[in-house]
């Protein structure tokens, strides 16, 4: 017993020295570092690096709630009557930043995001909808007031002075900064794409030079909507996928009067970037600015044109050469200035900003209130009438673009009550003119296309023949004038909680003379020969005028 237990023992042993030497011949696993996340206080709070690296990176985004209420004058059939709107979004910023031996490497990116309902402004945007941002809903109570929308708000390189990508136009200065809506005349076009160097001259100067995206600067060329074979395409905000847009001209005489027409597309071709210069001073007091921009405009060929001789005119006699129509050249200047005020309260500023654009109203942003990308977009509900906001015309008897003019003026101005509390107060001014040639000519080739039976899809968009009481009457290239104003309060009981509210008052009106009223005549643009005789007398007004408010709940981090 003594000997098998001796010889178990010594087995066992032989056995443990047998699965020690094998186990010293395994590779052993050590545990792999862990690389903690370093703060990065190059670029101030927020950023750190990003493991691995030496890149900085900063999350930070947004999370909103936005109820509205605005007038209603009229629930006409078809449209109208909606007076409340909701909207919640959300926004996620990424901010990354090297360090070279050119100095910092930026990439930012912005992402927006949401869902809203109700009327045209905190529920729905035409303006969005018409550049690819918005998308519809298309139930019977949701289209025209259920809305996604996203957007690359952002998404630019800057290196060296250079900045490259998607970001706010270097043209604009105040931008709406003190606003909920940006209801005010003034251009704000916080995405476009860009290609840009900034120069830095020392004492807060710098300089900058941009080529930017035409597409987003673009107002319509005046159409009358109406194409060879009378169909509407463009009678209203509502059709967001027009592929041509014609222009009549008149391409025929007999004698000296004119006998045909035909059609030049005036939906512009992306050919040119808009040329974008600016003059910046930042220093302690506040800031100032000088932008100038040229904009080119172009249109398509004239209708089954060829070698100048017109083949597709609509009318009688022989034909006459229309040139080409030419490109044209917009122009836009601005100046604005920034004044903090901080012997008043801290945190107090006041901006000052006016802009003139002669076939650019978009860099003007006559149309921030109404809406862009339309020829005649309507927002109030129940509106009246509908201003006009075409950059330019076609001359209908020499073939060439004629600019509108436009201008406008903006003050704001931002107060702390106390660090928790403050308010804004706001208020703009502007005009769109366009030239009494310019609408004469259109006259006249209306007159022309009326006689031949074609005019009857010219609808709201129609001038009318010069002389008549329609001619008078009629909205289309009328020159007009706006006025908004308002104000907001906001308390902020912690950092980066915003709980306010916002109202504001807008007047669009005619410079001259009066408007038929479509809310209280809504057929009168359909019975041109009742008004020119003098047996339908339509309502008509000289402005329209509405109020809105909207609360906000905004969360940034």
């Amino acid at each position: 017993m003594k000997l098998l237990k001796s010889s178990l023992l010594g087995s066992a042993a032989a056995f443990a020295a047998i699965g020690a030497a094998h186990a010293a011949d395994l590779p052993v696993k050590k545990a792999v570092p862990i690389e903690y996340v370093r703060v990065c206080s190059a670029y101030g709070a927020g950023f750190f690096y990003i493991p691995g690296t030496d890149t900085c990176l900063r999350l930070s985004g947004r999370a909103r709630f936005e109820g509205g209420y605005m007038t209603s004058y009229s629930r006409q059939y078809g449209n109208g009557g909606d007076t409340s709107g909701y909207q919640g979004r959300l926004r996620i910023n990424l901010d990354a930043r090297t360090q070279t031996a050119y100095g910092t490497l930026r990439a930012f990116v912005r992402l927006d995001a949401g869902a809203r309902t109700g009327y045209s402004g905190v529920g729905t945007s035409g303006t969005q909808q018409r550049i690819g941002q918005a998308y519809p809903g298309l139930g019977i109570d949701s289209f025209g007031r259920d809305q996604q929308f996203a957007n690359v708000d952002k998404a630019f390189i800057q290196f060296a002075g250079l900045t490259a990508g998607r970001a706010s136009s270097f043209f604009d200065f105040y931008a709406h900064d003190f606003e909920f809506a940006g209801a005010t005349a003034g251009s704000d076009i916080a995405s476009t794409n860009l290609l840009a160097y900034t120069a830095t001259l020392g004492n807060g100067l710098s300089a900058t030079i941009s080529a930017e995206d035409p597409v987003f600067r673009r107002s319509p060329i005046y159409s009358p909507s109406l194409n060879p074979n009378g169909v509407t395409v463009n009678a209203n905000i509502a059709n967001f996928a027009q592929t041509v847009s014609p222009s009549p001209v008149i391409v025929g005489y007999n004698g000296a009067a004119p006998s045909r027409y035909s059609f030049v597309d005036v939906i512009q071709r992306s050919r040119m970037p808009d040329f974008v210069g600016a003059l910046r001073l930042d220093q302690a007091w506040g800031s100032a600015q000088v932008s100038a921009a040229v904009h080119e405009l172009n249109v398509g060929n004239l209708a089954n044109g060829t070698n100048g001789t017109q083949a597709g005119g609509v009318g009688s006699g022989p034909f006459v050469s229309i040139p080409h129509t030419n490109n044209s050249y917009g122009y836009a200047v601005q100046g604005g200035v920034k004044i903090n005020t901080p012997f008043i309260a801290p945190g107090d500023a006041f901006y000052l900003q006016g802009a003139y654009g002669s076939g650019a109203q978009l860099y003007t942003g006559y149309s921030s209130f109404s809406g862009s990308y339309s020829q005649n977009a309507a927002t109030i509900q129940g509106q009246k009438f509908n201003q006009f906001f075409n950059d330019a015309t076609v001359n209908p008897i020499t073939g060439q673009m004629e600019r509108s003019q436009s201008f406008t003026v903006v003050g704001s101005y931002l107060h702390y009550w106390t660090p928790e509390w403050r308010s804004a107060v706001f208020a703009s001014y502007g005009e769109m003119d366009f030239s009494q040639k310019a609408r004469a000519s259109q006259g006249a080739v209306y007159s022309l296309v009326n006689s031949l039976g074609g005019a009857g899809g010219y609808g709201a968009n129609a001038v009318g023949t010069p002389g008549t009481r329609f001619y008078n009457l009629s909205e289309a290239l009328r020159d007009t004038y706006q006025i908004v104003a308002g104000a907001s309060l906001i308390w902020s009981p912690v950092k980066d909680l915003d709980i306010g509210v916002e109202g504001y008052y807008t007047q669009i009106g005619v410079k001259n003379g009066r408007v038929i009223d479509k809310d209280k005549s809504p057929t009168a643009y359909n019975n041109v020969a009742g008004i020119n005789a003098g047996t339908f007398v339509p309502a008509t007004a000289t402005q329209d005028s509405v109020s809105s408010f909207r609360m906000r709940v905004q969360r940034d981090f």
